[in-house]
């Protein structure tokens, strides 16, 4: 997943970087804004010293300067002298050289950066008062703490303010996605672009553009393989009356009849599976109509379709009974019919000679029902029961079928809202329940 570029972090980054950048830009701006002014108050008071200094000088001579001594507490520390026009030191502090010219100067005395005023007295005379920096760095430590304090307070409510505007520019693709997770596999049906932003239109008109292909192209095969199993239904009916009516034919004839009951099997064999790609088809979920759904009793449904298999059973020995009792469900007939049967003959296919096979179904509290088939065959096991309902999958290669019959059943139990389960019965054998709501 790192590999796979992301339309939120790109967006982070190309806004996240740059209001970060203009963000530092604005504190070095403020900065100087903060800091030129008081550096210029400091500056000003120390040319009103030194220009206060120099006036007394003029007005009472060298002696009238008097002496400014270092100041060691908690305030600033100072330094005066006074030179002639020579460079010569007339009073004050030795450790002021002779200025250069008046104004501003910066300078270090013992060891400290100081700034030095330098004023005219008259006579050729200039008066320098130095003065430590220690106030100057004191309000620019200030004004330093509380740009950063504030940039960092800045900057962290701007990428939280970026990190929410892209969250919710980007929540259409979110609705988007989860529309799209909460569809079934068969639900082919146009996405809905009502309140879809604007830059979204194209993906949604491209994705209804895709689903319509899909769709179209499920149709197509459904349809193919419905004329197909409807195509084959007529010739093999007429094929096994053929066959029958050659069997009784040459009933003396005991090869003859081998052979014809081998090409019946087969018949049967293509019948059913001709039967069950029609109920395939049937149960499909996009062909599937609720409008079909109408009251019936299961009890009446499983007896009309568990005489079919009453003849199969008995070819067999196999005890084929029945627990039925009245259970009424809302659901399509015909398909409940492929339910039964497909759940009926995997019961016999899979009992041995002389086995049972019960079926029953009744009412349940809530007002839903049960049908239950139970068979004392070999089971299934545990691991294998979640193939045994996909398609194609047959765990005994020496049953005949396709491998379609559990799956037409899940399908159909799924069309309807029942919950399929498979468990071990009583003493061995496999137990099929659907219950419906």
């Amino acid at each position: 997943m790192s590999g796979i570029p992301s339309i939120r972090l790109r967006l982070l980054k190309w806004l996240v970087g740059p209001i970060l950048v203009v963000n530092l830009g604005a504190a070095a701006l403020t900065y100087l804004l903060a800091w030129t002014p008081a550096q210029l108050a400091f500056d000003e008071g120390l040319r009103q010293d030194a220009s206060a200094l120099a006036a007394r000088v003029r007005s009472g001579g060298a002696g009238a300067m008097g002496t400014v001594a270092p100041d060691n507490g908690a305030g600033e520390a100072s330094w005066a002298a006074l030179h002639d026009g020579a460079g010569r030191l007339l009073a004050g502090a030795p450790q002021l050289a002779a200025p250069p010219r008046t104004g501003l100067l910066d300078a270090r005395l013992d060891g400290e950066p100081v700034r030095v005023a330098v004023a005219e007295a008259g006579g050729g005379m200039r008066v320098s008062l130095a003065r430590t920096t220690r106030a100057r760095q004191g309000v620019q430590a200030a004004i330093v703490r509380s740009l950063v304090l504030l940039e960092v307070l800045f900057s962290l409510a701007l990428v939280g303010l970026v990190w929410f505007s892209v969250g919710n520019g980007l929540s259409p693709l979110a609705r988007l996605r989860a529309r799209l997770d909460a569809r079934g596999s068969a639900d082919l049906a146009p996405l809905i672009d009502a309140g879809m932003p604007r830059e979204l239109l194209p993906v949604v008109g491209a994705f209804n553009a895709l689903l319509g292909r899909i769709d179209a192209g499920a149709r197509a095969q459904d349809e193919f393989r419905a004329n197909v199993a409807h195509q084959l239904r007529t010739p093999l009916a007429g094929l096994r009356l053929q066959l029958e009516w050659l069997a009784a034919r040459h009933a003396d004839d005991p090869e003859t009849c081998r052979s014809l009951e081998l090409m019946l099997g087969a018949n049967e064999r293509m019948i059913r599976q001709t039967n069950q790609l029609l109920s395939l088809e049937r149960a499909e979920p996009n062909r599937f109509a609720r409008a079909r759904l109408a009251p019936l009793d299961l009890s009446d449904l499983v007896a009309e379709s568990i005489q079919a298999f009453v003849e199969q059973a008995a070819s067999r020995d196999i005890d084929l009974g029945f627990e039925l009792a009245p259970a009424q469900v809302e659901g399509d007939r015909f398909l409940l019919r492929d339910l039964v049967d497909n759940l009926v003959d995997n019961a016999l296919r899979y009992t041995p000679r002389g086995g049972r096979v019960t079926v029953g179904c009744a009412a349940l509290g809530g007002g839903g029902s049960v049908l239950r088939i139970e068979d004392n065959g070999p089971g299934i096991p545990p691991h294998l029961r979640d193939q045994v309902f996909e398609r194609f999958v047959r765990l005994d290669e020496g049953t005949h079928g396709s491998g379609l019959g559990l799956a037409i059943v899940r399908d159909i139990a799924s069309l309807h809202g029942a919950e399929l389960t498979l468990l071990d019965a009583e003493g061995g054998g496999a137990v099929f329940t659907v219950a419906f709501p």
